[in-house]
């Protein structure tokens, strides 16, 4: 069976995890999604295998041509639920909120990143998270990434560094977002990022101050994924 057959792009990640449990470690389709996707050949023509039989590892790649690497799953689409704004159902209706997160739980909306810490530092997901300047979010995320190809500045460089090696599996920014299906996160030359909000070098606050704001921003989101998703079923 190939990963056409097995790959649902509308499955909700939530629906096979157990009650009280976050999907990205431990969901059963979403680790065998993952698997099946980015275990391919790499730019420089090398295949990146990926195990998921190596015991208290999500996925695993050990070779002599690469090295070895720790990967975990990242939900990279926040809903933001948790703001006052949000969580007044009087602006953002409630079935509104559960299609956004219906939707980020589905294969368009997760990512890989590497999942161990180095010098007991934060993982990219636990600082991406962290930083008031990215809160979670993927567009600002990859535009650090983008940075990091280019030895520029951006909020994320420290961590981003200390995961060099895994960078370096792709060659340039290019080769990361062809690898990982982000194209239509980026513009065509892969030259820049597609922002979700007007972008201002990192100095204005990530989560969405207004009505308008958000559900621009929410918009923008379901955009990315409906597309990313369509991508994922033609690459397979």
């Amino acid at each position: 069976m190939d990963a056409h057959e097995q790959i649902d792009i509308d499955f909700d990640f939530r629906t096979d995890t157990p009650e009280g449990k976050d999907p990205d470690a431990c969901s059963p389709t979403l680790r065998r999604y993952h698997r099946l996707l980015w275990s391919k050949p790499l730019p420089n023509g090398v295949v990146f295998e990926l195990d998921d039989t190596t015991p208290g590892e999500y996925l695993h790649h050990r070779s002599d041509e690469l090295g070895e690497f720790f990967l975990t799953s990242d939900a990279v689409i926040p809903t933001f639920r948790y703001s006052p704004m949000v969580q007044d159902v009087s602006k953002v209706p409630e079935e509104e909120l559960k299609e956004f997160l219906r939707l980020g739980y589905t294969i368009g909306g997760m990512m890989l990143f590497p999942g161990d810490q180095v010098d007991g530092k934060m993982t990219i997901n636990g600082a991406r998270g962290c930083h008031p300047r990215i809160k979670d979010r993927f567009d600002l995320t990859l535009e650090c990434i983008r940075r990091h190809y280019l030895g520029e500045w951006s909020p994320l460089q420290d961590v981003l560094a200390r995961y060099a090696k895994f960078f370096g599996l792709f060659g340039d920014f290019r080769g990361y977002a062809e690898h990982f299906l982000l194209q239509d996160a980026v513009t065509v030359d892969c030259g820049a990022v597609i922002f979700s909000a007007p972008f201002a070098e990192f100095a204005t606050s990530p989560i969405p101050q207004t009505l308008d704001e958000y559900r621009e921003y929410r918009q923008h989101a379901f955009t990315f994924i409906e597309a990313r998703n369509r991508r994922i079923l033609q690459s397979c």
